[in-house]
């Protein structure tokens, strides 16, 4: 027998299950679900399985082709899209060959292919891929939280201690109703601080009924004697916490309310047995977020964009300029935040 490739479906699939309980949040079926449910995509797997028919490795991917044209994400709405690798597989370079071959052999001439991974992954030391940016990416190990405590820089120990004076009370929930307390903050935060649109809370929903079922999402939600003044979604998937989410009230940020939030969430992480807090993406144009994710204690490693060598660059074209103009216009001051939030239900789908 010899090594075979076969396409699935990584929403549904029994293969996919089993070989995506070596990777990460994002090529994990309850995640593919909440996404391609919530925009109508198709997601798509390459599986290759060894000699003997067991999983060895496999990539997933997202075809989109709308008004910003045709292209193959690996994958939408998600920080990354990494090959998945069975431990111990003897030939990894090659397996990802026969992958990468298979991904692309139906890819029509001209067609985008983004694939976003570790810069540790198979695929960032394949030569037929080019990188065409970078990103930081932070993990903090889980261990007992005393351990964690002295491993944070001062600074952080320190606004812990800050919120704590503040009276600040975190909660980690798990209802719907915490999600859209959460979703608020989230809407706020884009269209104030950054003027852009944000994902509707129906997609939030979504997510939540992925993986509310394993018990498998918490939503931290901070409260200073009103409504929530910070909170973040957290989701779980294998033995990791990824910090997904995250908004402030800016006016609150002086009481810490950040800190003491992901604080509580390690805690909560260490008391599941869980061995890892994944922070996930940040733009090396954001000094200040990856400084402040430096300072828990974390591991640091880049996540690379990858594209075939050689494609020429993915032009902007007319619909970029108006999607960008209807953000600028939907997401002003003086909108109404239900009118924002119904705009991001109708174009945030374009924004992959």
């Amino acid at each position: 027998m010899t090594a075979t490739v076969e396409r699935v479906d990584p929403r549904t699939s029994p293969v996919w299950r089993e070989l995506a309980a070596h990777g990460d949040l994002f090529t994990s079926p309850p995640w593919l679900s909440a996404v391609c449910d919530h925009y109508g995509f198709a997601a798509r797997a390459a599986v290759l399985r060894d000699p003997d028919g067991v999983p060895a490795a496999g990539l997933a991917w997202v075809d989109v082709d709308d008004v910003r044209g045709r292209r193959r994400l690996a994958l939408p709405f998600s920080d990354r899209g990494d090959p998945v690798v069975r431990p111990g597989l003897a030939d990894p370079a090659a397996a990802w060959a026969a992958l990468a071959a298979a991904v692309t052999a139906d890819l029509p001439g001209g067609t985008p292919f983004t694939l976003r991974c570790l810069d540790t992954s198979v695929a960032a030391g394949d030569p037929g891929l080019a990188t065409a940016g970078e990103a930081a990416w932070h993990v903090t190990p889980v261990t007992d939280p005393d351990t964690m405590h002295r491993r944070l820089r001062s600074a952080v120990r320190r606004n812990i201690a800050t919120a704590a004076r503040h009276g600040l009370r975190v909660v980690l929930r798990d209802d719907l109703a915490a999600v859209a307390a959460y979703h608020r903050l989230h809407l706020r935060l884009r269209k104030d601080k950054y003027g852009l649109l944000a994902q509707p809370l129906s997609f939030f929903e979504q997510v939540w009924k992925q993986f509310a079922a394993a018990g498998a999402v918490r939503v931290g939600l901070v409260d200073a004697g009103g409504p929530p003044v910070a909170g973040a979604v957290y989701l779980v998937w294998g033995d990791t916490v990824y910090y997904k989410f995250g908004a402030s009230d800016p006016e609150h940020l002086s009481s810490r309310p950040n800190e003491a939030l992901h604080w509580a969430c390690l805690r909560w992480a260490a008391g599941r047995g869980l061995s890892a807090l994944d922070w996930g993406l940040s733009d090396l144009d954001q000094p200040g977020l990856v400084r402040f994710k430096r300072g828990w204690g974390t591991h640091e490693r880049r996540i690379r964009t990858l594209r075939p060598a050689g494609a020429d660059p993915v032009p902007r074209g007319p619909a970029d300029d108006l999607l960008a103009d209807l953000t600028a216009l939907l997401a002003g001051p003086d909108v109404p935040d239900h009118v924002t939030d119904s705009a991001g239900g109708l174009l945030y789908r374009y924004f992959c």
